[in-house]
């Protein structure tokens, strides 16, 4: 008698289903009927080739939708029976290395890091089978001295949270809670609680005050050999520097215990070689270099991976990842489990579409449905043979795959601390198929996509897992448009980059996955590629309007129907779905504004810049780190959901441009065409068009003419979008 699963799986209800693709039919035939359309008539003159363009977006954008909607097609949702896993496998539970990932301790600060850092050696899991690792590619003796701080301050924190339950285990979430403070007449909790938060905000004003310092005085060295790794005749630069790997807790040793006397977890510190003369590959080389590291020394059955900004918020997480792993049943073909990003300073309208619901409930869920889960780089429970680049075998049984070799424990740490700089070493991958087969795939800013497609080519199946109860990792939102801007066009230029290479997965996933796995991950892929197709509609359509030259169909005409019917459909279905996960109807259309700002200015440069890589034209750029910190201006306007600019950015330059030429459009076009007899028949989509895009654009109007705090667009923003405005409706009268 086989025994019962240890997690459930929910498809959509079938009314659900039939509903959505009966909507979805009709909106492709309305589509079809649009195309039809666009081939079959023709303008003349100047209106020929906006006429051609117009017909070019609606095709892109359309391909997109389609792809968009295979997301939906097949929505399921997963559940963990954590109860059960405790059952039937908690004398066997597999060991667990933890990564976290950090480049820059002025972008990333060190607090935030250790954090992080903290929240994950507190999880509700057997110590002596859970190793974390801080990979340190900014080579910071700061973080390393933070680091160190935290291993300190854990001997009182990790019991302090297993003690009493304490959620989230972030020391700065927690103590940030207005329910931190213990309710009640327990006085001893609470004398507790006030002297836990002291000790950590000694620590935290030690690591913040040596942080403005710069450096670690020598008497401070003396704490742990591995500040020896930073003296002054090793020359270490950020750039150029040996391997440098210390086992900050080696949690074998007698010794390595809380105050209650129970064993730590271990904690290393790692910073790979760098040389000038050798590609570091990025985050992928940092992950890289850390399975062979924890491969030496923990080598964890089990690999979580996390950026330094987002802490664990659930104590039990690894042990609901587990339940997908260690399932009789299926278990055996899963390969990673896949959390959503979210972030704990996300507006209540979410100001700049950082947690867009839709995506978290509804697309990356549909992934799932197919076992093609998106791997997003963060926040993922990965099972160690197949990130190793080990194809799926069906002669493995779930259990049996998570009886990994452990490491050698009568190595001492020094022994396995040299041994392992040898593996994360500069010239160690040369020659090898790391960056190939193993690991993390090298050439692509989004390695983290191009290397769960992989795996999940190699016969693999994810999940993706959103908990119901509470999110399991929190991270920090971008708290100002560029910055938000900045992020999507990166994300946007890599996504690209896997569409245009050998990884797209409409050639390399070709009878290695479901089709409509293939068309969801074109739904992402395809982000830089809307770009222009949306700029002719933001572009084409007021200065038509303001010329005469009508581009749709008149009110009047048969053909005006699937026109608005597709528009007005998919904004209706749109905003639904919306409100049932979770958005507010300004929430919503908040996101509508991002994602329209995203397409006309971030998504250009991502096209842009990738095509020109393409074409041998310019040189692939180096991996930008986003801020992580902002002043108390800006993170007051955030928090009362007042749009950021304040700079004079080529970015701000375009998404002001096309503002004024869509204004200019509007109110021109009302004073040409209002008093003609049949004008607004004629004008009629246009007019619309031009008047949801005025609507999105409102706080630009603000910030252009009205603000006059820093967050605003600076004058020379506002002249330049008014010339550029002005040139361009002029040259369509020429």
């Amino acid at each position: 008698m086989s025994s019962p699963p240890l997690f459930e799986s929910r498809e959509a209800p079938k009314g659900a289903k039939l509903v959505h693709r009966a909507f979805a039919a009709s909106v492709f035939a309305g589509l079809c009927c649009t195309w039809i359309y666009r081939a079959s008539s023709a303008a003349s003159g100047l209106g020929r080739w906006a006429w051609n363009g117009m017909f070019a977006a609606e095709l892109v954008l359309g391909f997109h939708w389609i792809c968009c909607q295979a997301v939906r097609w097949n929505l399921t949702r997963y559940s963990p029976l954590p109860h059960l896993l405790s059952q039937r496998h908690e004398e066997e539970l597999p060991a667990v290395d933890v990564f976290v990932c950090t480049a820059d301790p002025v972008i990333e600060p060190p607090t935030l890091v250790v954090n992080t850092v903290l929240s994950v050696m507190s999880y509700n899991y057997p110590t002596r089978k859970l190793a974390v690792y801080l990979s340190d590619d900014g080579c910071s003796e700061l973080t390393f001295y933070a680091l160190h701080q935290a291993s300190q301050f854990a001997k009182h924190w990790i019991p302090f949270c297993k003690r009493h339950n304490i959620e989230p285990r972030s020391p700065d979430a927690y103590f940030d809670k207005p329910t931190a403070r213990p309710s009640g007449q327990d006085y001893c909790l609470l004398e507790l609680c006030f002297y836990v938060k002291k000790l950590y905000e000694e620590m935290k004003s030690r690591i913040e005050t040596m942080a403005e310092k710069g450096s670690v005085p020598p008497e401070t060295r003396s704490q742990h050999k591995g500040f020896l790794q930073w003296s002054h005749h090793n020359n270490v630069t950020k750039r150029n520097h040996q391997s440098i790997v210390e086992i900050v807790i080696d949690g074998r040793e007698e010794d390595a215990v809380d105050e209650d006397g129970d064993r730590l977890p271990t904690l290393v510190y790692v910073a790979r070689e760098k040389r000038p003369q050798f590609h570091h590959n990025f985050k992928a080389g940092a992950m890289n270099a850390l399975i062979r590291a924890s491969t030496e020394m923990s080598n964890g059955a089990v690999i979580l991976n996390l950026d330094c900004d987002m802490f664990s918020n659930d104590p039990d997480a690894i042990r609901d990842a587990l339940c997908f792993f260690l399932d009789e049943q299926s278990g055996h073909r899963i390969a990673f489990v896949q959390h959503p990003q979210q972030y704990f300073n996300v507006t209540k309208n979410d100001l700049y579409g950082n947690s867009p619901l839709q995506t978290d409930k509804v697309e990356l869920a549909g992934m799932g449905g197919y076992g093609a889960a998106l791997y997003i780089g963060t926040g993922c429970f990965h099972r160690r043979e197949a990130l190793c680049g080990n194809k799926y075998s069906s002669k493995v049984d779930g259990q049996g795959s998570m009886n990994w070799k452990s490491n050698d424990v009568n190595k001492t740490a020094n022994e396995l601390e040299e041994a392992s700089k040898v593996l994360v070493s500069c010239s160690y991958e040369e020659g090898t198929q790391w960056g190939k087969e193993i690991g993390l795939v090298y050439g692509c800013p989004v390695e983290d996509v191009v290397t769960g497609m992989k795996i999940q080519c190699n016969g693999w199946k994810s999940i993706y897992y959103r908990p119901q109860k509470e999110a399991a990792f929190l991270g920090v939102a971008p708290n100002t448009l560029e910055i938000s801007l900045i992020q999507h066009k990166r994300w946007a230029e890599g996504l690209f980059q896997i569409f245009l290479s050998s990884y797209c997965p409409l050639v390399y996933g070709h009878k290695r996955l479901p089709l409509g796995a293939q068309l969801g991950y074109c739904t992402y892929l395809l982000w830089a590629a809307t770009a222009f197709p949306t700029l002719c509609y933001l572009v084409l359509a007021p200065l038509c309007l303001l010329q005469g030259i009508p581009l749709f169909p008149q009110v009047s005409s048969p053909w005006f129907i699937p026109f608005a019917y597709v528009y007005g459909a998919r904004t209706i279905y749109s905003l639904v779905e919306g409100l049932m996960c979770g958005y507010t109807v300004k929430g919503w259309w908040n996101l509508q504004r991002v994602v329209l700002l995203r397409r006309s200015s971030s998504y250009v440069f991502s096209f842009v810049d990738t095509v020109a890589k393409q074409l041998g034209l310019s040189k692939a750029s180096g991996f930008a780190v986003t801020a992580k910190v902002v002043t108390e201006d800006v993170r007051r306007r955030y928090e009362e959901e007042v749009m950021e600019f304040g700079s004079s950015s080529t970015t701000f330059i375009i998404v002001a441009t096309v503002a004024m030429v869509n204004l200019f459009g509007l109110v021109g076009g009302i004073g040409k065409w209002w008093w003609v007899d049949g004008g607004m028949s004629l004008m009629g989509l246009q007019f619309g068009l031009c008047s949801v895009v005025v609507g999105l654009n409102l706080p630009v109007y603000v910030a252009l003419f009205f603000r006059r705090d820093d967050g605003c667009l600076p004058v020379d923003v506002m002249f330049k979008a008014v010339g550029l405005a002005s040139l361009a409706a002029c040259l369509m009268a020429i």
